[in-house]
């Protein structure tokens, strides 16, 4: 039995909708048990707990998503493999994929956790928090293995053309994760140390499940020999997986620099700010989904030569992307404060987040474009455009935007907004540019980068 689904064929439109709603499931539930861990120690602990799980899951948030960067490598290479009908060498990455993944976790996990006092440094994490802090990262740390796993299964899957499998495991994940935070931190009582139980035993679990799936039904099957170490494979997973690894990184940083900004405007403002971080959180699982969906069907078309299908892709994913990004920046001229009031009675820090998401859920409109242009350069090998755009982006625009801002209108969030919509415009001006340039070149119909 095989989950393997080929994407080149019947509507394009149907393909990436299918494909990309168990994504978007997958992402709201993994948003879903993140924010549950706060909600449950915040209900049994103080502030100190509250403090560490908050920090902690900020830099776990990060390595996560530098790893699922990473693992994009594994997707666009399966995904390849699978549209030229290639079998052994499909199998080569997915062996390869598991090796170097192996290894990067247990070095990683080793290398973090001599560093944990120097990360929560580096935090600015409030001194009352520190031991919290360093209890949660300790054992969230010592769990890498487990979570690399997942994120590498999810994404050898996704290149089969399989978003539905990954979802399922997050379904398991989730209601552990739930089940076990009441556990340890409302019966045991084991404040932001409960909190990393939860995370690590419920993502093991997730992945024993996922193996002794692959392993009974024969899922994903691997020899002996698919296990070498192959130089060129590994070559062309870190080729196409790293440059999106750095700029994932990047932007978890430039998200962190503009909390410092909003941080030393005062209290209500950085309560405003934070706030209006998680609904545009929730906001950006749509073109998130797009952009891996993008990657995964497009890769399959580029390995079948159907390099007009690829476009079309492109096209449907950001059409979808920009559609549900003008339906949430017109509902939010409207329904701000009270999508503030969810999280806070506190009517300074409602006014302002209103004015801070009215402005910045523009965002979601030009970022669905640029993510869409970022999956697509990917599956053709060059992401390296993608990294070079969100840098320049971050670099010119996000972050020095929202310093001037700031500046300029102290009393007023509105304008701090803006600096990220604008920073995407540029991206989304830069990737139609450069696919305008590549297609009248005939480079994406002749080259795909990694050979």
């Amino acid at each position: 039995m095989t989950m393997q689904k080929d994407l080149t064929k019947g509507s394009a439109l149907k393909n990436i909708i299918m494909f990309s709603l168990p994504f978007l499931l997958s992402n709201f539930l993994q948003t879903f048990y993140g924010m549950a861990d706060l909600f449950i120690v915040g209900q049994y602990n103080g502030a100190a707990s509250l403090t560490g799980v908050s920090v902690g899951s900020q830099v776990m948030h990060m390595l996560t998503v530098m790893i699922v960067g990473l693992a994009m490598g594994t997707t666009v290479l399966v995904g390849r493999y699978v549209g030229e009908r290639k079998e052994r060498e499909k199998r080569t990455v997915i062996g390869n994929t598991v090796i170097i993944f192996l290894m990067i976790s247990v070095l990683l996990a080793a290398v973090l956790l001599i560093f944990i006092d120097p990360i929560i440094t580096v935090m600015f994490t409030p001194a009352e928090a520190v031991s919290e802090t360093r209890l949660y990262l300790r054992i969230c740390f010592m769990g890498i293995p487990f979570i690399v796993a997942y994120n590498v299964i999810s994404s050898i899957f996704r290149g089969l053309g399989d978003s539905k499998s990954p979802m399922y495991f997050v379904v398991v994940a989730c209601f552990l994760n739930i089940l076990l935070d009441y556990l340890f931190i409302g019966y045991f009582d084991m404040h932001a140390a409960g909190a990393a139980f939860g995370t690590v035993l419920s993502q093991a679990a997730s992945v024993l499940i996922a193996l002794a799936a692959i392993v009974r039904k024969k899922l994903i099957t691997v020899t002996r020999e698919n296990l070498h170490l192959d130089r060129p494979v590994i070559s062309n997973i870190f080729k196409i997986g790293f440059p999106i690894c750095i700029q994932d990184g990047l932007i978890q940083i430039s998200f962190i620099v503009i909390t410092v900004i909003a941080n030393s405007r005062g209290v209500n403002i950085a309560a405003a700010v934070g706030v209006v971080e998680k609904i545009i959180g929730f906001f950006f699982l749509v073109p998130s989904s797009m952009l891996s969906a993008i990657s995964a069907i497009c890769s399959q078309c580029i390995g079948s030569r159907q390099h007009e299908r690829a476009a079309e892709t492109l096209r449907y994913g950001c059409l979808i992307g920009v559609g549900f990004g003008i339906f949430f920046t017109v509902i939010c001229q409207f329904i701000s404060g009270s999508l503030l009031s969810l999280f806070t009675g506190e009517e300074i820090v409602v006014m302002y987040g209103s004015q801070y998401l009215r402005s910045y859920v523009v965002d979601c409109i030009f970022a669905a474009v640029a993510f869409g242009f970022s999956g697509y350069f990917t599956a053709y090998g060059y992401s390296m455009i993608s990294f070079a755009h969100n840098v320049i982006s971050i670099v010119l625009v996000r972050i020095p935007g929202a310093y001037l801002m700031s500046k300029l209108y102290p009393d007023n969030l509105f304008p701090m907004g803006i600096a990220s919509p604008l920073g995407s415009l540029l991206s989304a001006v830069i990737c139609a540019a450069v696919y305008i340039y590549l297609k009248r070149r005939n480079v994406g119909n002749s080259i795909f980068l990694i050979q």
